[in-house]
């Protein structure tokens, strides 16, 4: 029998009636995302995720990295599989996990009986294992309470396995399980963040990027394209779309007043989003919004901002500081390219001294010297799509 793969599911077990659509799409992204690792049977069994090589080609190391990124997975160990006997588990036990135990002070065994005809009782299976294995490696002392090593065992339907402790995974829900956004996304810290985030709750995104050339460079262009591949191990394959926005901020720069160009701005943001997720039958766009971060970001603004869609607008940061996002961004890789020296359309004629409680009529009145829905077409029409999976 071969190395196996298994995954804990999350909250998914949670669920009701409902629980099998959430298992296939957790089914549908794992066996996705090994597709490229070699030839793999998925299948799920008593909320437990199975992941076995079909031939020796399968490249197991890979297929676990890949494995800790997928959302809906709360924890996965390397498994060695065995026949459900009780001797054979001890061998495969000693086999398996010889170099854990030799370099441990201390274990326990640890056993769970899914399998309710085996004819041991998981604290019986315990003991008969624990104390073979006490015997094979006489300088690893038994402590129950304090081990530096636990010995898993299970006993399930189809063979017996054993581990040593699973190691965290993404948790939260499966990608595509709670439906689609659009999700705009700077060259900045917060907006790969807040991605991140919405797709650990089971959303599939669409990641919009507004590009104002000559005033943002390629390199810029490039910088966001490369937050896009790093979000897509846990995220999924995206279609990154690229709206032109230089017409639009020169537009708002020589006809509304300085106060409320940043406003003004990220209201024609909300627009040309709104546009994009109707097209991709999006139900929600996503910011990475802070408040009280920056002048564009007070409750006052948000409001003006938000209102010219009828869109739900999701902000995972709204109630974070600063180094709380920084540390989700190291975690997720996305940081360091983050803070890499490229300018953003967000910096491009900011005002000296923006409004930071504004009226909604008064900025109503700012914007009407622009032809909103012409600036807006223009924009949507003009969108550059970029595909991006592992491989691109």
């Amino acid at each position: 029998m071969k190395d196996i793969i298994l995954l804990k599911q999350g909250e998914v077990v949670l669920k009701g009636l409902n629980k099998r659509y959430f298992e296939q799409k957790l089914l549908t992204n794992v066996r996705k995302r090994l597709k490229p690792l070699g030839n793999f049977h998925v299948y799920c069994v008593q909320s437990t995720v199975y992941v076995e090589p079909e031939d020796d080609a399968a490249d197991m190391d890979a297929a676990f990295e890949a494995m800790k990124h997928v959302f809906g997975v709360i924890a996965l160990t390397r498994a060695a599989a065995c026949e459900k006997n009780e001797d054979a588990i001890f061998e495969k036990a000693r086999e398996y996990l010889r170099e854990d135990m030799e370099n441990a002070a201390s274990f326990k065994v640890e056993s769970r009986r899914s399998d309710k005809s085996f004819h041991m009782t998981s604290i019986q299976l315990s003991q008969y294992v624990g104390g073979l294995l006490a015997e094979a490696f006489p300088d690893t002392r038994v402590d129950v309470r304090h081990p530096e090593l636990v010995v898993h065992l299970e006993v399930r339907d189809y063979a017996a396995y054993v581990h040593a402790a699973p190691v965290p995974g993404a948790g939260g829900m499966p990608v595509g399980s709670n439906g689609r956004a659009v999700t705009l996304l700077s060259g900045g810290i917060d907006s790969p963040v807040s991605s991140y985030m919405i797709a650990r709750r089971g959303v599939k995104l669409v990641p919009l990027h507004f590009f104002s050339f000559p005033y943002t460079s390629e390199a810029a262009k490039e910088k966001v394209i490369e937050l896009a591949r790093l979000l897509v191990p846990a995220c999924g394959p995206m279609c990154l779309e690229v709206a032109p926005f230089t017409h639009i901020q020169e537009e708002i720069r020589a006809k509304c007043p300085e106060e409320y160009f940043t406003l003004i701005m990220r209201r024609f943001m909300m627009r040309i989003a709104e546009r994009v997720a109707e097209r991709n039958s999006c139900k929600a766009i996503v910011t990475g919004e802070n408040l009280g971060q920056v002048a564009s970001q007070t409750m006052e603004a948000m409001a003006v901002t938000h209102c010219v869609t009828g869109l739900p607008v999701l902000q995972p940061l709204v109630g974070m500081d600063k180094e709380e996002i920084v540390r989700h961004a190291r975690a997720i890789g996305t940081f360091e390219t983050s803070i890499l020296p490229y300018e953003d359309c967000c910096t491009v004629f900011t005002p000296r001294h923006p409004r930071t409680k504004p009226k909604l009529s008064e900025v109503e009145a700012a914007e009407a010297a622009l032809d909103v829905a012409a600036l807006v077409d223009e924009s949507v029409n003009g969108i550059e799509r970029i595909w991006i999976d592992l491989e691109s």
